[in-house]
């Protein structure tokens, strides 16, 4: 039954719509990793690899989000940041395709993305190119050069949400691989990898799956292909035999050798516990529960206090689980915002962006937060040196 506020830490009088940047702490997470710490850590010490099955982790907790992002069983394992598992899925891509070199990607793509993509083609003989082309012409551009498409499914700054089954169908149709980025995906809107068939797809579990901050990536592979990919990123653990120490690189039988570097056993057991929220939960309630609280908060928005300016999609079905809104002083506002408890955050150039998680949001969380923000324009509250002053983190 949702919302479930109980099962999550939130500050007394704060209405939280930033769980599409980083989402709360479920309140038996600190006891999970409490007995991690002490028990597992403190009275097993190395033990606990075997004991506590910390080497098998990350292949434990990848079915628990496979299951959310409609993934196969044993397809999704867990490890390193949403960085490095980028790097995993493009080079593996490119390798798919030797005798092209266009990695077709858009302007709405989150930098790191773009970031990976360039220096991972400096690094590759031959001349390759990152092409990049407005959202609403990728599909256009999707042409018998192209590589890899390597897209995110929900845009950051808007929410605006690409087709992904027309999308793959179009990649798949000129030859190219598909990868798919659903950090803004995972625990928001429905996904179902094995019908959409891409090769790739890659999130971060920090924002929607509750992970905690840092919390690591994953990494999926099309079952049919894991047999075929050699890795780049030779990790240890993504040996066949690790404890054999051999000297050379062999990759480990299936998606194990993706796995890279030693899992990360405390932030993997905080994310274990969060995503036992999600058992008996379906994504399509999710969504339907997200649309219906954006939707009131668009509506309130627009009708009461319409100074800012809508730049998410209208249609709920074209849109993520967020909602942004521009204004020329979007920066102080959303500090003034966040001073009166109603966190949300902010993207350059004037960019407000508002989370919807029904997890833990509902209606009269979404009519106060309109309230707050509507006296804080009126009343021109956010017009301070106080608010004004950019801070590290936006």
């Amino acid at each position: 039954m949702l919302p479930m506020k109980d099962r999550f830490h939130l500050p007394e009088g704060m209405i939280y719509l930033d769980g599409n940047s980083l989402g709360p702490l479920p309140k038996s997470t600190p006891d999970a990793v409490a007995n991690m710490l002490t028990q597992q850590w403190g009275d097993h010490l190395i033990k606990g690899w075997n004991e506590d099955d910390w080497m098998g982790q990350p292949t434990r907790v990848g079915n628990m989000v496979g299951r959310l992002i409609g993934a196969p069983e044993g397809s999704v394992p867990m490890g390193d940041t949403l960085s490095i598992k980028v790097f995993q899925a493009l080079s593996s891509a490119l390798d798919l395709r030797p005798d092209r070199h266009v990695v077709l990607s858009d302007s709405g793509n989150f930098p790191t993305d773009l970031y990976m993509a360039e220096g991972l083609l400096r690094s590759r003989a031959g001349d390759y190119e990152l092409r990049v082309v407005p959202p609403e012409d990728i599909q256009a551009a999707i042409t018998d050069e192209v590589a890899v498409v390597m897209l995110t499914q929900v845009d950051y700054r808007t929410g605006r949400m690409h087709d992904m089954a027309a999308i793959t169908q179009a990649a798949h149709a000129a030859g190219a691989v598909m990868v798919w980025d659903l950090a803004h995906s995972a625990g928001a809107v429905p996904v179902d990898l094995h019908a959409v068939q891409c090769e790739f797809a890659v999130g971060c579990t920090y924002k929607y799956l509750n992970g905690g901050p840092g919390a690591p990536a994953f990494i999926y592979v099309r079952p049919d292909l894991i047999d075929t990919l050699d890795p780049v990123l030779c990790g240890w653990l993504g040996h066949d035999a690790p404890f054999a120490f051999e000297p050379s690189y062999r990759p480990a039988p299936g998606i194990e050798r993706m796995r890279v570097g030693t899992p990360p056993v405390m932030q993997l057991t905080a994310l274990e516990d969060a995503l036992r929220i999600w058992d008996g939960i379906e994504m399509d309630d999710i969504r339907a529960a997200s649309l219906r609280l954006s939707d009131v908060f668009i509506h309130q928005i627009e009708t009461r206090c319409p100074e800012p300016t809508l730049v998410s999609p209208r249609e709920g079905a074209l849109r993520g689980s967020q909602v942004s809104f521009t204004h020329p002083e979007g920066y102080a506002v959303m500090q003034a915002l966040i001073a009166h408890d109603v966190i949300g955050d902010y993207r350059a150039p004037n960019i407000m962006r508002f989370g919807f998680t029904p997890l833990y949001i509902d209606e009269n969380d979404v009519s106060s937060a309109v309230d707050r923000l509507c006296g804080i324009l009126e009343n021109r509250l956010w017009d301070t040196p106080e608010y004004r002053a950019t801070k590290r983190v936006t």
